[in-house]
């Protein structure tokens, strides 16, 4: 096994961790990791980010249901309209937005998200 496979592996998990255990916050790390693992621009990494995190969620969703963790589907329901208008409004805007400005506003989202969870 080399080095960099190991390593991959190691990360992989822990972002499924990450994922799985507080139910968000994998794809930080993960945007993060493949920008300078593997070199990707911003939008590219994003865009790569949001497919790997639909896999998550799909395999996280099915492993809650299985055991029959409450999930309130009318919930689910109400905020799964505002996400999809939401999402599809993200994707034609990253479209639009420089790279530079993105790096900005995904840094601003990662500050603040770490200050609510602290306080």
């Amino acid at each position: 096994m080399t080095k960099k496979f190991f390593f991959l592996t190691l990360f992989a998990l822990l972002i499924g961790f990450t994922n799985g255990l507080f139910g968000a916050g994998g794809g930080l790390i993960l945007i993060l990791f493949i920008e300078n693992f593997f070199g990707l621009k911003e939008k590219k990494a994003h865009a790569t980010c949001t497919f790997i995190i639909l896999l998550l969620c799909i395999v996280g969703s099915y492993l809650m249901i299985k055991n029959n963790n409450k999930i309130d589907f009318n919930t689910v329901m109400f905020i799964c309209l505002g996400e999809i208008i939401g999402g599809f409004i993200g994707s034609k805007l990253l479209n639009t937005i420089n790279n530079s400005w993105l790096k900005k506003i995904f840094a601003a989202v990662i500050i603040i998200s770490a200050v609510k969870i602290i306080l």
